[in-house]
C-alpha cells in the first residue's frame, strides 16, 4: 500500500499541475494557486453501518 493516493486533477480549476505539500494529503495547484487538503472517511455506502443504523431508523 502506497503512502498517499495523489489526485488526478484540481477540484476547483481541473488543472493537473500539482504537487504536494507538506502534511496529510495537502496538494498545491499551480494554476490557479490554490491548496487543498484530502482525506479519506471509510469504505461501504453512507448510512449502511455506524450508530445512525443503530437508532432504529428506517
Amino acid at each position: 500500500m502506497s503512502e498517499r493516493a495523489a489526485p488526478f486533477y484540481c477540484p476547483y480549476c481541473g488543472d493537473e499541475d500539482l504537487e504536494p505539500l507538506e502534511g496529510d494529503g495537502s496538494w498545491y495547484c499551480r494554476a490557479c494557486v490554490r491548496a487543498f487538503r484530502l482525506k479519506f472517511l471509510g469504505v461501504g455506502a453512507p448510512g449502511t453501518a455506524g450508530p445512525s443504523h443503530d437508532r432504529g431508523v428506517q
